[in-house]
Order: C-alpha cells, then structure tokens, then sequence
C-alpha cells in the first residue's frame, strides 16, 4: 500500500526486483505526488501491477487495500506472497541473496516468517535522494525485542488463508479440519515456527526470532527532512500525530552496524537505471524529486520546521534502554479461550519441549555461554551516548561496541552474570586472594572485592580495552577499592605457544600467589590446565569459554588428578579442587 512514495519509489521497485519477485502489486490511495502515474507506467511496462485502493467511508486505507488482494486474481495466482510496505526492504542473507535459493532451501515449508531489522537515521538530518539502503546503515541490535515485527512470506489459498499485514490467517471454516496441520512455517533461519504462531501472534519472540536467511529492513524515519515528508502524507491506519518525536525515538535506532543489504547495490542500480531509460519513468522520477524538494525548501523556513527538527534531534539521545513501546492491548482470557480453534488447544495439551524449541545462540538465555564481548580492540576514547544500567548495584554500559548481541540484552536487562555473582560466595571466602585470568570488563572482580570485604582480587585481561572499560565502569560508579583490586594487562594467553602461556600463568601465580584461581580463557580450560604450577592455589573456578572445553577435556583434566566439585551439567562455572597441594605440586 502507497500513498505519496514517487521519490522513493523505483529504488524499492528496482530492490525487489533484483531480490527476485517477479510480480508486483501496488494499491494507492489520494496520491498527489506522481505515485500512480509512476505505478501505472510500470504496469504498461509490464513489470508490475496498480490497482486504486477505492477505501469505504469509515475504513482505514490498510484495511481496505488487504480486502481488494484477497479477491485479487493476480494474488490468487501467485506461488508465495508477501505483504510490505514501502519503508520496508526484504534482505535475504541466505544463499546470493534471491528468493529462489532460500525457497528451495525451505523444502516442504509453505512459509518463512521474516522479522524486522529497525534502522535509524544515523544521524541524518538533511534531504538526499541518494538511495535508501546505502544511506542508513545503522540499526537496533538484533536481540532488541522492542523491534521484532515480523512479515510473513507464505504460499496463499485465498479459500483457506485471510491475509493479514504481518501474517496470514487461518479461514474459521478450516480451522478445525486437517488443514493447520500441513501449515509448516520456518523462522528467518530456517528453523521451524513455534505451534502458536499458526493461529495467533505478530512478533517473534526469543525462541523464535532469527536473521541467518532473511531480515525485513524497516526504514520507518530515515533522515530528518525525510521523516518531515512522511508527515505531510499520513499514514496507512489514520493514526493522528503518529509520526511525532515519541515514534522517532522508537524507530531511530542507530547501535549497530548493519550493511548486509549492500549486497544488492550494484544488481538494483542496474535495474533502476534500465528503468529510467523510459522516458516516461524518468520525467515523473525527477519531477518527483523536485518537487518534494521544493516543498521542503519551502517548509525549512518555518518554525515548525526548526521545532520539529530539535524535538527529534533530542529524541535521539533517548537511550535505547529508555525506550517505551505502546504495550499491546489486553485481552480477556474468557474472549482468548473462545477463539481458540479446538487444533491450537490439542497442541497446547501437548508437551513443552514438543512445542518449543530452544532458542538461536545469538538470542539464547545463555549470558555465560561465551566470553561475551565483540572480538578485538574498543576504540574506548569515542563518546557514545549509552544508559547505565545497575546489575547487582554496579552499573555497566549498554555498549555494542562492547558486548556481544546475546551479552548485551542481559546487560540491558540488569542481569549480566546475574548467576555468577549470587555464586560468589562459593568461589570465594573471606580473607583469599583470587587471580582473575580473563577478567573482561571486571564485573565479577568488582563484584568479589566488594562482596568479601577481606578479599584481594588481581583482575587480567589481555584486552587493554576492556581493562579501560573496568576502569570506566570503577569511575561511574564511584567506586575506590584501593589495594583490594588490582588491574594488569600482562598477556598471559600465546596463540599457538602452549609452552609461554603455561610459563606465564606459572610466574603470575608465583608472584600473587593467589587462593584462587578463576579463569575465563579457553586454553585454560582444556589441555594446558593439568600443566599449570598451581602453587598456592586452593581452588579454580573456570567460567566462559573455560567451561566449554573444561568439559570436552573432562577426561584428560580427571586423569591429571584434579576432583571437580561441581555438578558438571551446570553451564555457569565450574569448581576444581586439588586433591592436596602436595598432588597438586606432583601434577606440575
């Protein structure tokens, strides 16, 4: 559905063509701007189809349109559709980013539910008719939940199927046949919908959200002179004042970078060029351009314009941990229960892990499963406006420069190694002194040293950044542990040098001659464990990616005379104690 889109238009056209749909159906209402003229050329052209979208009194434009594709022959006729808008543009990462490739990877599936990726203005402000999806590269984190919308490509029955702006739905009359039982939908990776989506949802959820085929980008603000357009032409529901400063606060988000949909630049430029040979498309291509840009002239002289332009230049800076979403609309359990076809009540009967799956690793509740962090340096030195957020009364950033996708919505959430810290005291005892190999930001240090007032920690990472980042983090929070913390950034891990790393593990321990030992780093983990000088030490902790191949060298670690004494299903860490310090002097 269009209303006023010419300057944006055959970008979008030209996109979707070089994805690979081959048909295209517009409907447009009370356009003023070129819009029809343009559509109607393409349909000459024999590229796509324009039906007007002739809306009753009293219904919204969306609504209506989705009555008139339902009976529509051109729809009926297809082999999948998808229903989107003109700020959207389907990015398929999968395969060389086509249609055909990732449909045949679907198998069997008759639908592929695709979530929205929210990209933001980057800090845009000035008209440019340069194309969308190489302007804005910034977008939400994929784990931001707030932006998890969904468009559903699927294979329509227009006799079983009602089509719906985020999913189709299942006619009542087959609702208790066979029929939703041959409804085999896939998540944006592949990886089959949960039993409820078949009847109810538009949003995917943690178990369920997935980009490794294909995201939606969804350019709802794009610049700020683009944002003051989308004004002048309303909206496809009537919403009053919908695009005001609290809708770009939502929609303008700018964490990450996000520049998978340039894949398709130089295959849809030639198609929008080839476009633009026509010379009808070319003259209501430009006109368009001028004229909103005459408009738009017109409208920067104006207070409203300079009001407008502030309001949203200070919505920005709202963190995204402050965003506040419309909640949906609560419903009557009694009114849910009624609509519940008998099929969606048998699945609920049937157990849970039957119905759900786990989710994907990037979404995963798994906030210890890695290390955590984005690889490499942090340029720390940039200034970035990110929320605080307190986890057991330290705050941290809410940094993606920082933190992994998974790591950050714990972080965002308050709960970053919530599970580690309530185990402190059983790492720890008062009066110890723990070595930290692998200490990342120095959360879990912090939190030792203020949690077990007698306690010396010597926190190290190999990452200089992330111990500035510690730093950081001690400063914010006011926080002066004087000699019970201790930072360094000696390496300890050699790639590919066993030897130095285990001779420099050896002389860090015979220096600090710690209690404990907790480590976070892999190699530590694994083989290079059994060859560590343990010295003074009375107890290891291993935590992160240490657990991971704790556990796959679990048999080598036990022959080396080491007794976990943990439970070595749980993922969060895992305590070893030497069987005495003589053994432990043995083993080296």
């Amino acid at each position: 559905m269009m209303k006023d889109e010419a300057p944006f238009l055959l970008e979008w056209y030209a996109h979707h063509l070089a994805v690979g749909f081959t048909k295209i159906l517009v409907y447009t209402n009370d356009c003023s701007d070129g819009t029809d003229e343009m559509l109607i050329r393409l349909e000459e052209l024999g590229l796509g189809y324009h039906r007007r979208n002739d809306i009753p009194e009293g219904v919204k434009p969306q609504p209506s349109a989705m009555k008139y594709a339902q009976s529509e022959p051109k729809v009926a006729e297809a082999d999948w559709i998808l229903m989107f808008d003109a700020d959207e543009f389907l990015s398929i990462n999968y395969g060389d980013g086509t249609l055909d490739p990732m449909l045949d990877a679907a198998g069997d599936a008759n639908g592929i539910v695709i979530t929205w990726r929210i990209f933001g203005s980057g800090n845009v402000v000035d008209w440019s008719h340069a194309p969308v999806t190489e302007q804005y590269l910034y977008a939400a984190p994929p784990t931001w939940n707030k932006g998890w919308g969904v468009k559903t490509l699927f294979k329509f029955d227009p006799d079983k199927w009602k089509i719906g702006i985020h999913r189709p739905s299942i006619k009542n009359k087959h609702l208790e046949t066979g029929f939703p039982d041959t409804v085999k939908w896939l998540n944006g990776s592949g990886l089959p919908m949960e039993d409820y989506f078949k009847f109810r949802g538009w949003r995917s959820i943690r178990r369920t959200v997935g980009y490794q085929w294909a995201q939606m980008n969804h350019y709802a603000v794009k610049s700020i002179d683009s944002y003051a357009i989308r004004k002048f032409r309303g909206n496809v529901n009537n919403k009053k004042d919908k695009y005001n400063a609290d809708y770009w606060s939502l929609q303008d988000r700018n964490e990450v970078y996000d520049d998978k949909i340039l894949r398709y630049s130089e295959r849809r430029k030639a198609i929008m060029d080839e476009l633009l040979t026509d010379p009808v498309l070319s003259r209501l291509h430009f006109a368009a351009i001028d004229r909103v840009e005459a408009r738009l002239d017109e409208y920067r002289q104006t207070e409203a314009y300079e009001e407008l332009k502030q309001s949203l230049i200070e919505a920005s800076k709202v963190p995204i941990t402050q965003i506040v979403a419309k909640p949906p609309k609560a419903r009557d359990p009694a009114e849910i229960a009624a609509l519940m076809s008998q099929v969606e009540k048998n699945n609920a009967d049937r157990p849970a892990e039957e119905r759900r799956k786990k989710p994907e690793p990037d979404f995963a509740d798994v906030g210890e499963g890695g290390d955590g962090f984005v690889p490499g340096e942090i340029d720390v030195t940039a200034e970035t406006a990110v929320e605080w957020v307190p986890s057991h009364d330290i705050a941290l950033p809410a940094d993606v420069r920082i933190f992994a996708h998974n790591t950050l919505d714990f972080v965002m959430r308050g709960k970053y190694q919530r599970r580690l810290a309530r185990k402190v005291g059983r790492m720890v005892e008062d009066g110890q002194k723990v070595l930290d190999l692998g200490a990342g930001i120095g959360f879990l240090s912090i939190y030792t040293a203020k949690a077990v007032p007698q306690s010396v920690v010597v926190a190290q990472d190999d990452n200089a950044s992330r111990m500035q980042i510690m730093r950081n983090i001690l400063t914010h929070n006011d926080i002066d542990l004087g000699a019970q913390l201790k930072m360094t950034t000696d390496q300890v891990v050699f790639t590919n040098d066993d030897a130095k790393t285990v001779a420099r593990i050896n002389q860090m321990i015979a220096d600090e001659k710690p209690d404990v030992l907790r480590a976070s780093y892999e190699q530590v983990g694994a083989k290079l464990l059994s060859r560590i000088n343990l010295g003074s030490v009375r107890r290891i902790v291993l935590f992160g990616p240490a657990i991971a191949t704790f556990m796959r060298e679990q048999k080598k670690v036990d022959d080396a005379s080491l007794a976990p004494s943990e439970d070595l299903s749980v993922p969060e860490f895992v305590i070893i104690e030497p069987r005495s310090n003589a053994q432990a002097a043995d083993q080296s």
